[in-house]
């Protein structure tokens, strides 16, 4: 393992999403955001949501913010260097081998992700006014839920990445990515699809599921969420599954 050649390459992706920065800002954060202000802001200001759904709906928001920008950082990169800038090639030639060059972007993908978690937080708060009660009874577990997620964003990124055709992307939004956030639990709890019986037992194929509910559990444990334990461990397997399908695909793509 080329360590060097690594941290070249990752350095490189840094440089890259720091120059990209007030672009990613306003791609990450400006439709999350105005969720919050519309539902969290002016529905409960307006009496029509009860002032416990600001609560809810900011740990959604931050697993749809680290979603978006792991997948974002990831895929739309891996996109653009296997079809048309052929940036790929280069990287391809470092001396280092074809899955190391990938899980490089998924690192790079999971710092970003990470980032975007975190700084969501207190713009949330700020959108959302009083009435937020985030409780981090355990660091440990908001931190692994939180590296999990950011995994998730960024495996997912990987695998699609080097799945799509530049021609499908507004598909992949459209087919992929929003269907995920709507029966993502994000902007409700798992629990109130109690009364849709068949679509609660649907939706737990989603991993976004997991991520709501991880983070819901982590800051708002005093709301219903899903147990830690299922949500660790779904969101280690979708992690491992991903990873290793996104594998596959890069040096398929590589190779070809």
């Amino acid at each position: 393992m080329n360590w060097k050649a690594f941290g070249a390459m990752l350095a490189r992706d840094a440089h890259v999403a720091r120059r990209n920065a007030l672009l990613m800002v306003f791609q990450t954060f400006l439709q999350p955001l105005l969720f919050v202000f519309i539902f969290g802001r002016v529905m409960v200001g307006s009496g029509y949501m009860p002032e416990k759904y600001k609560s809810l709906l900011l740990p959604g928001i931050i697993a749809i913010s680290m979603v978006f920008t792991g997948i974002w950082a990831v895929a739309m990169p891996l996109i653009a260097e296997f079809q048309w800038t052929r940036e790929i090639e280069d990287r391809l030639l470092a001396p280092i081998n074809i899955s190391w060059i990938a899980i490089e972007k998924v690192l790079a993908g999971m710092l970003q992700a990470l980032i975007a978690g975190v700084v969501v937080i207190p713009l949330g708060w700020l959108v959302l006014g009083r009435g937020v009660g985030l409780t981090v009874k355990s660091p440990i577990e908001f931190a692994v839920v939180m590296l999990l997620v950011a995994a998730f964003s960024a495996t997912g990124g990987l695998a699609l990445g080097c799945t799509m055709n530049q021609q499908h992307i507004g598909l992949m939004f459209s087919m992929i990515i929003t269907p995920m956030i709507f029966f993502g639990c994000t902007y409700y709890p798992w629990s109130a699809l109690n009364t849709f019986p068949i679509l609660q037992k649907v939706v737990l194929i989603n991993p976004l599921v997991y991520a709501s509910e991880g983070l819901r559990g982590a800051l708002v444990p005093q709301y219903p969420h899903l147990s830690s334990i299922a949500v660790l461990i779904a969101l280690s397997v979708f992690d491992l599954l991903l990873l290793l399908a996104g594998l596959h695909q890069f040096e398929k793509k590589s190779v070809s």
